[in-house]
């Protein structure tokens, strides 16, 4: 059965000398892993249209026998170019690419979580990268996976709470315009360690260096 879809690719690995393997998060399927093959020769019709973080229109086969699909087209819609253009945004949309994987299943619908990572790269690639770009990710992830953060059960300083609440309730251009003390970015920091080691059981890779604007 041939499906189609939108999809931003999280990962990809060489499967052969000439074929990759294409981790995707989509709306209709949420993840699903692809075979792209010979995408690796020059004159494939993948060549080029395979990277970290782009976004693209694809048909895949769907197999019968394992979770490895095989992909049919993929039509480019957006590179997210600006990401590859500066290590700090390159690490920042990395993370929260796994953050996605860790927190959720495979072969499940996720519109909301394929939006919101589509419009964090976005972001990202319109603006300076910023720690707390990445908390309002964190924040705004947790909602959409049902463990958003009970204010009234932590120790967060009023105005710490103040800012979880406008993370939530505005979008990115609002959430960066907010100024934060570098003693409030440390506590919402710290807070949110601890919260997703407890609800994911470790932290997802790369935390630490997409938040490095702020160590």
């Amino acid at each position: 059965m041939i499906e189609s879809t939108t999809g931003l690719i999280l990962r990809t690995l060489p499967l052969t000398e000439t074929s990759l393997v294409v981790h995707w998060l989509t709306p209709d399927f949420g993840r699903i892993a692809t075979v792209a093959r010979g995408a690796r020769r020059p004159k494939s019709p993948f060549f080029g249209r395979l990277d970290l973080f782009y976004e693209a229109d694809i048909s895949f086969s769907r197999s019968r026998h394992s979770d490895l699909h095989i992909l049919r087209e993929a039509v480019l819609r957006e590179m997210h170019g600006a990401i590859r253009e500066d290590v700090l945004k390159l690490r920042q949309a990395a993370y929260a690419a796994a953050f996605i994987e860790q927190a959720t299943e495979t072969e499940t619908p996720l519109p909301a979580v394929f939006e919101l990572l589509r419009e964090f790269l976005g972001c990202l690639c319109r603006q300076q990268p910023a720690a707390q770009l990445v908390i309002a990710f964190e924040l705004k992830l947790l909602r959409e996976l049902g463990l958003n953060p009970d204010l009234r059960k932590t120790n967060l300083t009023a105005g710490a709470k103040q800012i979880v609440h406008a993370f939530l309730k505005n979008g990115w251009q609002a959430c960066l315009r907010l100024k934060l003390a570098r003693a409030q970015t440390s506590e919402l920091r710290q807070f949110l360690h601890g919260f997703l080691i407890y609800h994911l059981g470790r932290l997802p890779k790369g935390r630490a260096a997409a938040l490095a604007d702020e160590i």
